[in-house]
């Protein structure tokens, strides 16, 4: 598919922001003022739920932002069914049977977790796998790749079949399918998850299953208590620091400790 810049403005004088179209996907794509075709920049890919482009913009903006001061690029695209890519009736369908039994407060079985998440990911992580074929051919864009966030089992799916992916951050907190336990043993790259202990949308017990499942030598899992939009800030310090430790650039500060593995009922300082 063939990207084409759309717009294009400067936030500040440290970071470019440019919308593009991937075939008739949107996105966006933010660099430094560092990159450039003779100083090629790492690129981060930013993952984010279901909710559409325009309403995750800030978020997804702050966390560029980021990424800018460490000196990567980052860059993300609409999901299947969101924003104003063309709806998918299975995937609505999918959305109001959780709604129901949300609202209803029986759990959420398998069946309804598959049909929503499983063809969502067969079909994002290919155009993700796309959009990064894409970028990369920009002069300002190297490797190494990151990918940060988003619907937890597309992470799991792209850092598995993606090689250009070196290290992945994941947000535990969305409903997992029972295929995606059997990816993430495929997972070896390194891996920072980062949970909210007491999301209230969430199976703490699910996600601890899945940490223990991954197949990555080195991974770690830095646990905040609080609910789905209860994020500290220094948890994004800690994950900044694991991106800048894996994909090649110096880091802007110290780490300040090691990394949290898994403590229970305890709220984290630092990893």
């Amino acid at each position: 598919m063939a990207l084409h810049f759309t717009s294009e403005q400067r936030l500040d004088e440290t970071v470019l922001e440019r919308a593009f179209a991937l075939g008739d996907i949107p996105g966006f794509l933010w660099t430094p003022a560092s990159a450039s075709g003779s100083a090629p920049t790492p690129l981060i890919l930013l993952g984010h739920p279901t909710l559409g482009l325009g309403r995750m913009y800030p978020r997804l903006v702050t966390r560029a932002r980021h990424a800018a001061k460490d000196g990567f690029a980052a860059a993300t695209i609409e999901l299947p069914g969101s924003g104003d890519r063309p709806r998918r009736a299975a995937l609505e369908r999918a959305r109001a049977d959780l709604r129901r039994v949300l609202e209803t407060g029986e759990p959420v079985g398998d069946e309804i977790i598959d049909a929503l998440t499983l063809p969502l990911v067969d079909e994002a992580v290919p155009e993700c796998r796309a959009a990064l074929d894409a970028l990369l051919a920009l002069p300002e864009i190297g490797g190494p790749v990151g990918y940060s966030g988003g619907v937890i089992s597309i992470g799991v799916r792209l850092a598995a079949v993606e090689p250009r992916i070196v290290a992945a951050g994941l947000f535990a907190g969305s409903f997992v399918p029972r295929a995606t336990f059997d990816e993430a043993r495929r997972v070896t790259v390194p891996l920072h998850v980062l949970l909210q202990w007491d999301d209230e949308g969430n199976d703490r017990q699910a996600a601890l299953d899945l940490f223990d499942a991954f197949g990555s030598k080195e991974k770690s899992l830095h646990a905040d208590m609080g609910g789905h939009t209860g994020v500290p800030q220094w948890a994004g310090d800690v994950a900044a620091r694991f991106f800048t430790r894996h994909l090649g650039q110096p880091p802007a500060a110290p780490a300040g400790g090691t990394p949290l593995a898994r403590r229970r009922g305890a709220t984290p300082t630092g990893r």
